[in-house]
C-alpha cells in the first residue's frame, strides 16, 4: 500500500476540492460507515485513504477500530479501488471534520433513475425548497428513506444533498434513494404533476390538519427552508396545504421534523389500506 506523508501531495488537493463542492462529479465520503454504504449501494469509488495503523490505534483506542478499517480497505482493494495509507497530518488535511476519521474516499455521484422516483402505484416524493442547512437536508433525506418515500428533490437554493455535511446527516441514505439536485422549484412541481402527483405544501398555519389530509394518493410534498418557509406562489399553486397541529405558543417546526411527521403519516395511512 502506497504511503502519503506530505500535505502537498496532489491527492490532498483533490479531496479538498471535493469537500468544498468544487468537483461537481465527485463525492467525499468521510468515515467507515459512509464508505461501506457506498460499496453496498454499488456507487463507483475512485480512490480511498486510510490512516496508518498506529494512528488508527491512537485515535480509536482499541483493536476493533483497526480491524474495521483494515477489513474495509481489503474490500476496497478487492473492488479495484486504489487505497493509500496516510499519515496523521495528511488525514487531517483530507478529512473536513474536526477529528479526522480513519478512512476517507472519493466516489462518483450516483446516477439518477427517475423511473424509481415516480414508479409504482403511489409515489411519495419530498421536494425540499430552499433548505440551506446541509444537516437539515441530510436529515430529510434520511427520514425520506426510513419512512418509505420514493425520492427527494433538492430544489431552489437548497444545500447539496451530496455535500459531505449532508451525506453525514443522511447517514448514507442519499446513496440509496433517488435524489435530484438543483431543479427550480417550479420545474420540480411540474415534473411531479406530469407523473400524476398531487402537490402538498407544508405550511405552519392555515392548512388542513396533517391527520385529515389524504396521503394515500401519489403525492409530492413541498418542505420549505429555514425561516421564510415556502414561497407564497408555490403555496397558492398547491393542490393541498397541510399544517401540523401544534400546542401554543409553538408556531413552527424544524424542516426535518416537519418532513418526518408528514412522511410517517403517509406511511401510516398507506399501511392501513
Amino acid at each position: 500500500m502506497r504511503r502519503i506523508t506530505s500535505r502537498q501531495n496532489p491527492l490532498v488537493a483533490r479531496y479538498r476540492a471535493a469537500a468544498r463542492g468544487r468537483a461537481d462529479d465527485l463525492l467525499l465520503l468521510d468515515g467507515a460507515h459512509l464508505v461501506a454504504d457506498a460499496l453496498d449501494a454499488g456507487v463507483h469509488l475512485r480512490e480511498a485513504a486510510v490512516a496508518d495503523v498506529a494512528d488508527v490505534a491512537d485515535a480509536a483506542g482499541h483493536a476493533a477500530r483497526r480491524g474495521e478499517i483494515r477489513a474495509l480497505a481489503a474490500r476496497l482493494t478487492e473492488a479495484g479501488v486504489e487505497v493509500v495509507a496516510a499519515s496523521a497530518a495528511v488525514m487531517d488535511a483530507l478529512s473536513p471534520v474536526r477529528s479526522a476519521s480513519g478512512i476517507v474516499a472519493l466516489a462518483d455521484r450516483p446516477s439518477l433513475d427517475a423511473g424509481r422516483m415516480y414508479g409504482g402505484g403511489a409515489p411519495l416524493v419530498i421536494v425540499a425548497v430552499d433548505v440551506q442547512d446541509p444537516g437539515n437536508l441530510g436529515a430529510i433525506v434520511r427520514v425520506a428513506e426510513a419512512g418509505g418515500a420514493t425520492g427527494l428533490v433538492a430544489a431552489g437554493r437548497s444545500a447539496d444533498p451530496f455535500g459531505w455535511k449532508a451525506l453525514r446527516g443522511s447517514m448514507g441514505s442519499a446513496l440509496r434513494i433517488p435524489v435530484v439536485v438543483g431543479e427550480h422549484a417550479d420545474q420540480a412541481v411540474a415534473d411531479a404533476r406530469r407523473h400524476g402527483c398531487r402537490i402538498v405544501a407544508a405550511v405552519p398555519r392555515g392548512g388542513r390538519s396533517l391527520f385529515d389530509i389524504n396521503l394515500k394518493v401519489p403525492a409530492a410534498v413541498l418542505i420549505g427552508g429555514e425561516g421564510p418557509g415556502l414561497p407564497a406562489a408555490l403555496v397558492d399553486a398547491a393542490d393541498d396545504r397541510v399544517t401540523i397541529p401544534m400546542q401554543s405558543p409553538v408556531e413552527s417546526l424544524n424542516a426535518a421534523v416537519t418532513a418526518a411527521l408528514i412522511v410517517y403519516e403517509a406511511r401510516r395511512q398507506r399501511a392501513a389500506t
